[in-house]
């Protein structure tokens, strides 16, 4: 298998980027690519960190990335599973990227930035949801924001219903930590508690 090692050659194969891939490409949030991050309800995070990359996946009401001015971004931090694999990374590497997705919607938008992670009391209590304030809140300073064009979502058909898999034809977590845990954990209770344990540490 042949390898592609220079730019120069990615370049021969791809052509010169047009010029709409390019203009698009602001340091700061205009109104247009505000009305995505306040219908969005789900950001790709990316981090780096001594460790490696890391990709992890951020949902909540919609709009909840609040723009606090045209180049900074705050995201709160809900309860999970305290790897904080994100956070450690943000923390020694602030380098980040987002991909905002809006449901229904073919464009997503991407940001790239720098961020910092802070416990402020009175921040924190501002992304409150049903009384739960964020844990933390990712500040993030904007150094990018473009679109990205529909063609990745019309491949895949990700709004299409008629292709959504059914659940049951996938392992559940439950199995999967069987399996991994070489049945230290038992799955099927796992599964079983998981609805009403969700109910309780949504927020």
């Amino acid at each position: 298998m042949r390898r592609i090692e220079t730019v120069e050659e990615l370049e021969t194969l791809y052509g010169v980027r047009g010029e709409t891939s390019l203009v698009k490409e602001l340091d700061h949030i205009i109104p247009e690519y505000a009305a995505f991050i306040e219908a969005s309800p789900f950001v790709a995070l990316a981090t780096a960190g001594p460790e490696g990359l890391d990709c992890s996946p951020r949902g909540d009401l919609a709009g909840f990335v609040r723009i606090h001015d045209p180049r900074t971004l705050m995201m709160p931090d809900r309860r999970g599973n305290n790897r904080a694999d994100s956070l450690r990374n943000v923390i020694r590497d602030g380098r980040v990227g987002l991909l905002f997705l809006v449901p229904g919607s073919g464009t997503t938008l991407r940001v790239n930035g720098e961020a910092h992670v802070t416990d402020d009391a009175g921040l924190c209590g501002s992304f409150a949801v049903e009384g739960k304030p964020a844990r933390t809140v990712m500040v993030i300073r904007v150094q990018s924001v473009y679109f990205q064009c529909a063609r990745a979502i019309h491949r895949s058909e990700l709004w299409n219903a008629a292709k959504h898999v059914d659940p049951k034809s996938l392992p559940t977590p439950g199995r999967i930590l069987e399996v991994t845990s070489r049945a230290a954990i038992d799955g099927s209770a796992y599964d079983a508690e998981w609805p009403e344990r969700a109910k309780k540490s949504m927020w």
